[in-house]
């Protein structure tokens, strides 16, 4: 399916946007809007979970404000424990009655001690508050066979079982019947520095014994990805693994400049944003790249590419800990998160799951909290505004956008992408990435008939700017008019380093 389609960014002065009209383009999947929340810093403990005695309003030791927050993205799927941590994590340590749970140290991120109070259990229970399907991410790296597949008896079968019984005892009597399961995490690194071949063999051992025990082939099993543009490991997996025991392959790639100096996540020059969002657009590229991999071995699109951690990284804030990953969130962020899911949507013919990394307190969160305080960040909003896309057709675009330019260097100003509701509503989402300058994007809907027009902006007046608890609605979107309609043509003017999401109707 043909993505949206950059066919010149150079010379021209306005973006000009051709809507390709096809019945057979694919639905976005609303699993493209995943979220990940690790075992990292104060993700978990501090972040999601306060504890059941907390002053803080919570649901069985969730915030009460961060599930709302949440639901008002209308998350559709949650990663859980990780990241590195999955890899080192025992499930049957998070059961039981919480007094009785061992401690253990997150080797990773930080050193810290964890009571494992927040556990299998709390993960599930917390998905059915949030209406979302969980992602578990399995231990392969210091696993078994037999720990792995116990794990998937005790979360999915009904009764009559070791492990079903368990579960039973600890308070649960029906299954959460999980749907994605990962086979490990990043086993080129953390997960055990394997080489491609050999996690394949590992893969293929795991997956062997993986059932839903219902026969109904529900079960969905993600193989551990690639790093960036190792697009030998893709090839690996595609090649080794049978069709019948994979449904998904990852994909692993942050936004960062320099992993040595990945540099401030406020004070930054354009220098850096440039630097960043050059990272960022190469998304672009490795879809595409892994994507034509898949295709050789997998013409019929039955393996999905999951591009389960994504997001911008940089240097933590100063006077944290440096193992915890914590962050501010600022309009870049928002450039990364638009731009980046306009790439998914357009490559949602093979994308089916991506995961932003992380939900709160750390790496590019929506939400972070201090106390009994909690602030919305800039992401948060792109994806409330794109939520519109959720299992949407995709409306594929060709693209012709002027350049941002910097240091001698060019860059698509200009991102975009569409789809089409179930009730006929079309909806468009754009980005000028620009750090100086607007542009106007000049989009041709006589083919679609509209005939009432309404926009969203998310935008401010610095790339740096952000969402404080002293100031937490200082970036927070906006009713957006600056656009027409005229004899079959939408003109928009987007201000510099903006989102903008127009919804048309006929």
């Amino acid at each position: 399916m043909v993505l949206c389609t950059i066919v010149g960014f150079s010379q021209t002065k306005e973006a000009i946007i051709t809507i390709e009209n096809n019945e057979d383009a694919p639905i976005i999947s609303k699993h493209i809007y995943g979220h990940f929340a690790e075992h990292l810093g104060r993700s978990i403990y501090d972040g999601l979970y306060v504890g059941e005695d907390s002053k803080i309003p919570n649901t069985n030791g969730v915030r009460n404000d961060l599930i709302e927050a949440l639901k008002g993205i209308q998350i559709p799927n949650l990663r859980w424990p990780g990241g590195c941590f999955a890899d080192t994590y025992h499930w049957k340590d998070g059961i039981g009655p919480k007094e009785d749970r061992p401690s253990m140290v997150n080797r990773w991120w930080g050193g810290v001690v964890e009571d494992n109070s927040f556990g299998t259990h709390d993960f599930l229970n917390l998905c059915e508050k949030l209406g979302a399907e969980p992602y578990l991410a399995a231990n392969v790296g210091s696993s078994t066979v037999q720990e792995f597949t116990e794990y998937v008896e005790y979360v999915m079968h009904k009764g009559g079982s070791p492990m079903a019984d368990l579960r039973k005892e600890h308070g649960r009597e029906k299954p959460w019947n999980v749907k994605y399961w990962g086979v490990g995490n990043e086993m080129w690194g953390c997960g055990g520095n394997m080489t491609p071949e050999y996690y394949a063999n590992i893969y293929r051992q795991y997956a062997t014994f993986m059932t839903d025990w219902s026969n109904s082939d529900g079960i969905y099993r993600i193989a551990s990805g690639a790093n960036v543009d190792d697009y030998h490991w893709t090839e690996v997996l595609m090649r080794d693994i049978p069709k019948s025991l994979i449904e998904g392959v990852a994909l692993h790639s942050y936004s960062v400049i320099d992993w040595n100096d990945k540099g401030p996540a406020v004070d930054f020059t354009e220098d850096l944003y440039f630097k960043t969002m050059k990272s960022a657009l190469f998304m672009e590229e490795l879809v595409t790249k892994h994507t034509a991999i898949m295709d050789k071995y997998d013409p019929e699109g039955q393996i999905d590419l999951i591009v389960d951690e994504w997001g911008g990284w940089y240097d933590v804030e100063e006077g944290t800990n440096p193992g915890f990953l914590y962050q501010q969130n600022t309009m870049r962020d928002a450039m990364i998160a638009g731009t980046s899911l306009n790439i998914f949507n357009n490559h949602s013919k093979r994308v089916k799951m991506a995961n932003l990394a992380q939900t709160v307190n750390v790496l590019q969160a929506v939400a972070l909290t201090e106390g009994e305080k909690m602030l919305l960040t800039p992401t948060y909003f792109v994806l409330k505004m794109y939520n519109v896309h959720h299992d949407a057709q995709l409306i594929p675009l060709k693209l012709n956008t002027p350049n941002y330019s910097f240091n001698g260097e060019n860059l698509p100003a200009i991102s975009a992408s569409a789809s089409k509701n179930k009730e006929g509503v079309i909806h468009i989402s754009l980005v000028n990435i620009d750090a100086n300058k607007e542009n106007t994007v000049r989009i041709n809907v006589a083919d679609s008939n509209l005939k009432k027009v309404s926009a969203t902006i998310l935008s401010s007046k610095a790339l740096q700017d952000h969402n404080s608890f002293e100031s937490p609605k200082n970036i927070v979107p906006k009713e957006f008019t600056n656009f027409k309609l005229k004899k079959g043509t939408l003109e928009i003017t987007i201000p510099a380093f903006s989102v903008v999401v127009l919804e048309g109707k006929k």
